[in-house]
């Protein structure tokens, strides 16, 4: 495998607390040196490593994004995993943690390895996520420390909730003893039958029955409680797609007693409100649904302050002609991967003035310990050779018609966004470049 010293760049490597001009050599796959610059230019010569001019561009870990639907086995015309990381790695990810539920739901080792085979054609690392209940029926955990074995990071059965108290119970202590997180969707689907989006002023207006922000919050709160009851530990729960103040303030308490309670918010979550829903796009439809200003705000207060652990895109392509039907019988989730980091720049460190490092860890760094990635998230020496360089300050514009993704489905089609990928490199390979 070939060398590549990245010369002339600003490297930005939270885990290192590194934020300043460096150039940094790859070699066999991983960090080999970081160095002041033209430190490294002899030894990359003795290497005859090629030259990756990152004049004017941010060097950056390479992106993770910990909640991605990459739709196989089974809905391959949705997406496929070849083009799922593809549009990852358009969008600076080089990590991709795929949820279960999936023809058949993954809740095998067999299912798990067939995800992570060469076979698939992935152009970035895939973490399987593999379901926390036989078939994420919820009334039967699956087997954690095969599925661990088999290279799942975490157990889930998003899309769907734990609601039984003794199941959900019975998964945390599991887990625990296993050293995976809980990863749950938190929606008491009993309040929340033939809902398709926020409960409120607009849902009633436009004649919807809307999900109450009770439903969300009320599930968090009861799965702390199991967390509690447990007084172990090694038990985490993660709260995918948090979007709600509610919610938000429950995970605050717990982690004030003590308990490993984190959460991830989705970018779609912090730059809309329930008044994209319009007049019926179903483009803005998704579970949990879009929220109120005053949740939206509390979500980019969380971001801003630490309370909120990662950034996470929650990735759910669907097929042009399923998302061309009524609202309420269309399906749920948008495209997230190739605009995640230009809206948390837009969003989040334009609008807000969050750190770019800071914007870096909640899109890099966090989301990787929190699933125990070992060597991603990071750019020290030993780590993968995974990178994004991306200029902070060009603005491009999305086009969903040109998207790596086999689907379309989107809210920010026509978005001019800063943060322009320049170049995506996976383990040592380029795996995007901005003109290809």
């Amino acid at each position: 495998m070939s060398s590549i010293l990245i010369r002339g760049g600003h490297l930005i490597d939270p885990a290192s607390n590194l934020d300043a001009r460096r150039d940094l050599l790859l070699s066999a796959g991983r960090v080999a040196a970081v160095d002041a610059p033209g430190k490294l230019d002899a030894l990359a010569a003795r290497e005859h490593a090629e030259i990756l001019n990152a004049k004017g561009l941010i060097v950056a870990p390479g992106l993770v994004d910990i909640h991605v639907h990459l739709r196989e086995p089974g809905q391959s015309h949705k997406e496929t995993i070849a083009t799922g990381t593809a549009a990852a790695a358009a969008g600076g990810f080089t990590s991709v943690c795929a949820m279960p539920n999936t023809t058949p739901v993954n809740d095998s080792a067999e299912t798990t390895r067939w995800m992570q085979s060469p076979d698939r054609g992935a152009v970035v690392r895939v973490f399987p996520i593999a379901a926390a209940t036989r078939g994420s029926l919820g009334e039967a955990i699956t087997e954690y420390g095969a599925l661990k074995a088999a290279g799942a990071v975490a157990v889930s059965d998003d899309g769907k909730p734990i609601l039984h108290d003794a199941i959900m119970h019975q998964s945390l202590a599991a887990a625990a003893r296993a050293g995976l997180p809980v990863i749950q969707h938190a929606e008491d689907t009993r309040q929340t039958q033939g809902a398709t989006m926020n409960a409120g002023a607009m849902a009633f207006r436009l004649g919807l029955r809307g999900m109450p922000a009770e439903a969300e919050s009320g599930i968090v709160e009861r799965d702390i409680q199991l967390l509690a009851g447990l007084q172990d530990s090694r038990a985490h729960l993660h709260i995918a797609h948090l979007s709600t103040a509610k919610a938000l303030e429950a995970v605050r308490r717990a982690n004030r007693n003590g308990l490993r309670v984190t959460c991830e918010v989705a970018p779609h979550h912090f730059a809309l409100t329930e008044e994209a829903v319009g007049q019926y796009d179903s483009h803005a439809r998704m579970n949990p649904p879009l929220r109120v200003q005053s949740d939206r705000a509390a979500l980019i207060q969380g971001l801003l302050d630490g309370s909120v652990d990662a950034i996470a895109t929650d990735h759910a392509p669907h097929c042009v002609h399923e998302k061309e039907q009524e609202f309420e019988r269309t399906p749920n989730g948008v495209l997230g991967l190739e605009t995640a980091l230009g809206l948390a720049l837009q969003v989040l460190h334009q609008k807000h003035s969050l750190p770019l490092s800071r914007v870096i860890a909640l899109l890099s760094t966090q989301p990787a310990q929190l699933l125990h990635l070992t060597g991603r998230g990071s750019l020290a020496v030993g780590s993968f050779a995974d990178v994004v360089l991306f200029d902070a300050t060009a603005t491009w514009t999305y086009c969903a018609a040109a998207s790596k993704s086999k689907s379309r489905n989107t809210p920010f089609d026509g978005w001019t966004l800063p943060g322009k990928v320049h170049t995506t490199l996976s383990e040592g390979h380029v795996v995007y470049e901005g003109n290809s």
